[in-house]
């Protein structure tokens, strides 16, 4: 599409020409004059701009006009000959003549003034990033109902589960059963061991599906068994096959125990391992701003809700035009080995709402100040048809101010005519804590059993 202010320009240039080249209302066309209704006078003026050209009767007739009168011959003379001006051959005066005669009556033809046209696309199309969003467990897959719902542009989804009942009622267009021969078509029974088997078994399903990928978001709830043991091995696959590869995963609450709390964390490790960038969302932060009143169905809800916020605000930089734009190869430089991530979403409206929203992503829980240690940002800025430039320079100075010298700020900005008069700004802070490490896988023996402080491993007791 080229639809912007220089096409607008371009169709009203076109159609002031056409009402000035068009006849007044009311007004007849004109039309050449018509010799029988002009004065004596006007048609002697006419007929004298006209230069008339005898035919071989006409010059016949003037010859014999200007002739002699002589008696009238007997019926049996010479056969009549053509006009004397016709007998006489060629000469070069004659022939300069009939030349210039000609020139008056044949124009050259002026080829016509260069105008507008819309120029055919080029025989090769643009290339498009291929992108996909892997939804891997239960949490997974109620993430990417909602990603799909929210109706992402060019991003493909694939539901990936133990459960067949939690596929069949799944919205993904791809689907894909892991762990057949290992849980029957049940889940994993919040065992990561047996997410992890069920993945390596449809490892070469998963391999086939997501081969040609640019970039793969590998989402999941980090704490159950498919989602904590089969997350790591979709990363790995897709980083096998060369695409950039995004784990964007929830830790559980408090309140979900020390067991999946435990499971979670070391889920999490070797996820970190498996990825580029591993985008971290605790969702005991997000009690910090969840009303008391908020039911624990609801407060799921907003976490899978964050979650599809992430990869949205992701995805619509690389596929979405906008005021400034961004491309695949701008979002792999900030995201490719950079390791853990932090994000914080935020929202405005009013006078200063970009301001305030930018203000209000990085106040976020979900990054709590941590932006100061970050070697990279992705900054996305969206708003309705009244963003204006300005408004996206205030956003991006809040959080240009908040980074060191050294830290490599990428940012775009979307317009979205359903978000008139808001302002929604999305920040990633990517290689917190150093790059990307590449750890032993670790085990999940004591997963099976009820977990305590005493068990959790060194990493997490450091």
């Amino acid at each position: 599409m080229r639809e912007g202010p220089l096409a607008e320009l371009f169709r009203k240039t076109e159609a002031a020409q056409r009402a000035k080249d068009a006849p007044a209302e009311g007004e007849q066309p004109e039309r050449p004059a018509d010799t029988d209704e002009l004065s004596p006078r006007a048609r002697a003026a006419l007929e004298a701009t006209v230069e008339h050209v005898h035919d071989f009767g006409e010059v016949e007739e003037e010859e014999e006009q200007t002739a002699p009168r002589q008696s009238a011959p007997p019926a049996a003379t010479k056969p009549r000959t053509p006009p004397k001006a016709l007998q006489e051959p060629a000469t070069a005066a004659t022939e300069a003549t009939a030349s210039r005669a000609a020139a008056r009556y044949f124009q050259t033809i002026l080829e016509p003034a260069p105008r507008l046209h819309r120029v055919p696309p080029p025989k090769g199309t643009a290339y498009l990033a291929a992108i996909r969003v892997v939804g891997v467990g239960g949490a997974g897959l109620n993430a990417l109902h909602r990603m799909i719902d929210a109706g992402i542009a060019q991003v493909d989804f694939i539901a990936v589960n133990t459960d067949m009942q939690a596929l069949a009622v799944s919205d993904a267009p791809t689907k894909i059963h892991i762990g057949e021969g290992v849980t029957h078509g049940l889940g994993s029974g919040a065992d990561p061991t047996v997410g992890r088997a069920a993945a390596e078994d449809a490892a070469d399903q998963l391999r086939a599906t997501l081969r040609g990928s640019d970039m793969v978001f590998v989402t999941a709830g980090e704490g159950g068994g498919t989602g904590t043991g089969a997350a790591p091995v979709v990363a790995r696959i897709a980083r096998e096959i060369g695409a950039l590869t995004v784990g964007i995963v929830t830790t559980p609450f408090r309140f979900e125990g020390t067991r999946r709390r435990t499971a979670a964390d070391r889920g999490v490790e070797e996820l970190r391992a498996a990825c580029d960038t591993v985008i971290v969302i605790p969702n005991d932060r997000l009690l910090d701003v969840l009303d008391r009143s908020t039911s624990m169905i609801d407060a799921f809800r907003i976490a899978d809700d964050v979650l599809r916020q992430g990869v949205q605000g992701i995805c619509d930089l690389i596929t979405t035009p906008g005021l400034i734009n961004l491309d695949f190869a701008d979002v792999r430089t900030v995201m490719q080995d950079a390791g853990s991530a932090l994000m914080g979403i935020g929202y405005a409206t009013g006078p200063n709402r970009a301001q305030e929203a930018a203000e209000r992503a990085l106040g976020s829980p979900l990054i709590d100040g941590e932006i100061v240690s970050a070697r990279g940002i992705l900054l996305s800025i969206a708003g309705g048809d009244d963003l204006s430039l300005v408004e996206v320079n205030e956003a991006a100075e809040v959080v240009r101010a908040t980074a060191t010298d050294e830290t490599n700020i990428i940012f775009g900005a979307n317009v979205d005519p359903r978000l008139t008069g808001q302002v929604w700004v999305t920040v990633v802070a990517t290689g917190l804590g150093g790059s990307r490490r590449r750890l032993t896988r670790p085990t999940f023996e004591g997963a099976s059993s009820r977990g305590s402080d005493d068990e959790l491993p060194a990493f997490l007791s450091s």
